[in-house]
């Protein structure tokens, strides 16, 4: 009887090591798998991004960005001589007014078939841009997320780097900066600036012809009335409070300006704002019966004391323009207690570009560690970096470190607030509503 308890005992011994030994194989397998999988994917990337590299070298790149800006201009100077160093590619910056005219380019080639020869191999893009180029299939896809440099941005913690305006990228687009709504002013005209949208109205009130904004479609006169909507219709949203938890909390009725427009709510929605430039207009310079064409004009009627409050989306060009004497040293920069209208910018590849492979070589370096610290530099551009400090080595992030700013910088931390940016199909309905309303006669 002992004996057969023994064997029993043995059994079930035996059972539990020969279970505990195919548990060990299984994970076993199950790692190795794993590995292998991973270390396959890896020597696949760096396989594809050889051959990126073999057919990218010593290849012209024509690379459509806005050219309204002296700091930017010369800092995409500084990255053709660092891809020409690096690739042997030959960068050239075809200076746009504005992003719609490479958009009409590609656009007019897929029109007359040109689905390989195009003349855009690179464009600075976001918004309503992106949107309309990936609604009419203009750009190419599945390539900025396996750009090597893409994985610095952390995108699975980071989806700014990935939703453009709200919509998905899906790999069309390589993130390139950061940039917010920045306000500035001179003080020797006025000591207490507007903090928000309501300030600003009775300051303009009290200090009439001292501030105004360019015209629609111009992106920076575009920036401030989205700045202007979104605010107004938060303050329009906190205060009807049944509408708030209709609009905001239940999923069959989001938020409308982070969603598509359409006809039925475009007018329900853009009201407030019109009700606000009602009032505004009249104090405006020239009493808003004429408007500037450039956020380049306004920062010379600033210079030249027609103005005494501005804005632009790129805090540190303020610096800069006083360092260059294009602003007076009592220039100062501030955010809006309200908000900061902020988004991330991106580069995309047509989808017919005739240097795809060299393209993505220089959208690789734009991400690279060193382009994006010295382009974060206030006295290069000053863009914010859409790096992650966490993604860096030691010696990568000692390239961001930076000298103290200038007076007229914005300060440190100093938005403490930042507002999305509204579905990018809001762009077409504010600047048709706004010329109908304003720009007829202007």
């Amino acid at each position: 009887m002992h004996s057969i308890k023994s064997l029993q005992h043995i059994t079930r011994r035996n059972y539990i090591c020969v279970a505990f030994c195919i548990l060990i194989s299984s994970l076993y397998v199950l790692i190795m798998t794993s590995v292998l999988a991973a270390t396959t994917h890896s020597v696949a990337q760096q396989l594809h991004w050889k051959n990126i590299e073999r057919k990218g070298t010593d290849q012209a790149v024509y690379f459509h960005a806005w050219g309204g800006d002296a700091q930017i201009n010369a800092y995409i100077q500084w990255v053709a001589q660092q891809v020409k160093e690096k690739y042997q590619i030959n960068l050239q910056h075809v200076k746009l007014s504005d992003t719609s005219e490479a958009v009409s380019r590609v656009l007019a080639e897929k029109s007359a078939n040109n689905n390989s020869q195009g003349n855009v191999d690179l464009v600075w893009i976001n918004g309503a841009n992106f949107s309309t180029m990936a609604q009419h299939s203009l750009l190419l896809k599945g390539w900025a997320d396996k750009l090597p440099n893409f994985r610095l941005t952390d995108p699975l913690n980071n989806p700014a780097v990935t939703l453009d305006f709200g919509v998905p990228t899906q790999g069309m687009e390589s993130p390139w900066g950061q940039a917010s709504l920045t306000f500035y002013y001179d003080r020797i005209a006025t000591l207490k600036p507007p903090q928000d949208l309501n300030e600003l109205l009775t300051w303009t009130k009290k200090n009439p012809g001292r501030f105004s904004y360019p015209k629609p479609p111009d992106f920076l006169g575009l920036s401030f009335l989205k700045y202007a909507l979104v605010v107004l219709h938060q303050e329009n949203v906190n205060t009807l409070e049944d509408k708030k938890s209709t609009i905001l909390n239940g999923e069959s009725h989001p938020d409308p300006l982070y969603a598509p427009t359409t006809s039925a709510n475009i007018e329900e929605v853009l009201q407030p704002l019109w009700t606000f430039l009602d009032n505004l207009h009249p104090n405006l310079w020239r009493k808003g019966k004429h408007f500037m064409q450039t956020g380049v004009e306004m920062r010379r009627l600033v210079d030249d004391t027609e103005l005494s409050l501005a804005f632009t989306f790129s805090g540190p060009e303020i610096p800069a323009a006083v360092k260059r004497y294009d602003l007076p040293q009592s220039i100062r920069s501030y955010a809006m207690a309200d908000g900061s209208l902020s988004n991330t910018h991106f580069v995309g590849i047509p989808y017919n570009a005739s240097h795809a492979e060299s393209a993505q070589l220089v959208a690789n370096f734009l991400l690279s560690p060193q382009a994006q610290a010295y382009k974060q530099q206030a006295e290069v551009w000053g863009d914010k970096t859409v790096l992650i400090a966490s993604r860096l080595t030691a010696e990568q992030q000692n390239l961001f470190k930076t000298q103290k700013p200038h007076p007229s910088a914005l300060s440190f931390n100093s938005i403490t607030r930042t507002l999305s940016e509204p579905h990018p199909s809001w762009v077409k309905a504010i600047t048709l509503g706004w010329q109908q309303r304003y720009g007829v006669t202007r």
